[in-house]
């Protein structure tokens, strides 16, 4: 993006090429009678380029991809206005208004007549189609796009990756940010409409835990969306039927698009994968993030509460694992070397137990 010095000086050297554009006028002029006196050719100038100044400054936020998206509307407009065009109504209803009493002049005005509003029709017909053209284009995003033109997914895939599909659970669990900015992980997020109106439900709910939660996901979202390093966009589309469970619905949009669906819903992740849509489990990442311990390995932590039994005290590792050593209840509040000696896979994670070491 250009900086405001060198906007200033593009203006600047225009305003000089309008005023030596309206000087070489007025001199070119000055041996004809009636020609144009110097300070009119230097004042048209300046107006000229006072006008072109002033629209640029006010489509100051119109980018060229914006300039680009806009053109691509109006030749649509043009095109379907063109395609009307070839119907000619006006061959249709002319014979009606045909008159064979009419004199030579009376039926050269009637000609004149239906060829003026003729013209006029198309004028307003191709202007109506064109910005409405314009403006639909303006509205969608580059997903929408897709639908009409596949090689702009296939440039979005190539540049920046598939994007992602957010469910609500994904919204409100905060760490997406993060795993984009760690690089490992690209794609610019979509929210659909309906995600968001969930996450509004859940924070207009009477009760404080729902409430909270949709209000954490709200925040969460506003802090994606105002991140210059982040793409999000909230989806129009409201996926499958309107009755339709909220999962069928994220299924559906995320299938339509071409997306991958990010949740930490473990049965919408498995039913994801089943109608072969592609699911990224923030669950599933933290788990095989987490360090592997094997039995017989050495480990140091901190023992910060009794166990189960009298005998055992507890300490975890820095990822949350839950590490139960026999016979050191006396040393909790310390930190000790504890040898692995088995582990325990449960729903809530692994267990290792230990041996004071």
């Amino acid at each position: 993006m250009s900086s405001q010095p060198s906007v200033n000086v593009a203006r600047l050297t225009y305003l000089l090429v309008c005023e030596a554009a309206g000087f070489a006028i007025a001199l070119s002029t000055r041996g004809v009678e009636r020609g144009v006196p110097m300070w009119m050719g230097l004042l048209g100038g300046l107006l000229v380029a006072g006008f072109f100044i002033l629209v640029e400054t006010m489509i100051r936020g119109f980018s060229l991809r914006g300039f680009s998206t806009a053109t691509f509307g109006l030749c649509v407009g043009l095109f379907c206005a063109w395609l009307l065009t070839r119907v000619q109504f006006s061959a249709l209803i002319e014979p009606a208004f045909r008159d064979k009493d009419r004199t030579p002049l009376e039926q050269a005005e009637f000609d004149l007549l239906v060829n003026t509003l003729k013209l006029a029709f198309d004028v307003t017909l191709f202007a109506s189609f064109g910005f409405i053209g314009v403006v639909l284009a303006l509205r969608s995003s580059r997903d929408d796009f897709a639908f009409i033109i596949p090689y702009v997914r296939f440039r979005q895939d190539a540049s920046s990756g598939q994007p992602i599909v957010l469910d609500p659970e994904a919204v409100m669990d905060g760490r997406v940010p993060a795993i984009l900015r760690a690089g490992f992980l690209h794609g610019r997020l979509i929210v659909p409409r309906f995600v968001l109106e969930e996450l509004q439900t859940l924070a207009h709910s009477p009760s404080a835990a729902h409430r909270q939660r949709g209000e954490r996901g709200l925040a969460s979202l506003e802090q994606m969306r105002t991140a210059k390093d982040l793409q999000v966009t909230i989806h129009e589309s409201n996926g499958a039927a309107a009755n339709a469970t909220l999962n069928s619905r994220l299924l559906e949009t995320t299938r339509l698009l071409g997306a991958r669906l990010m949740t930490s819903d473990d049965t919408l992740s498995k039913v994801a994968k089943l109608q072969n849509v592609p699911a990224l489990n923030i669950q599933e990442l933290v788990d095989a993030l987490k360090p592997v311990v094997a039995v017989g390995e050495r480990l140091r932590i901190a023992l910060v509460r009794p166990g189960k039994e009298e005998h055992q005290a507890v300490g975890y590792l820095a990822d949350g694992t839950m590490i139960v050593v026999n016979h050191a209840v006396q040393k909790i509040g310390s930190s000790v070397d504890v040898l692995v000696i088995s582990t325990l896979q449960t729903s809530a994670g692994t267990m290792i137990f230990a041996e004071a070491a």
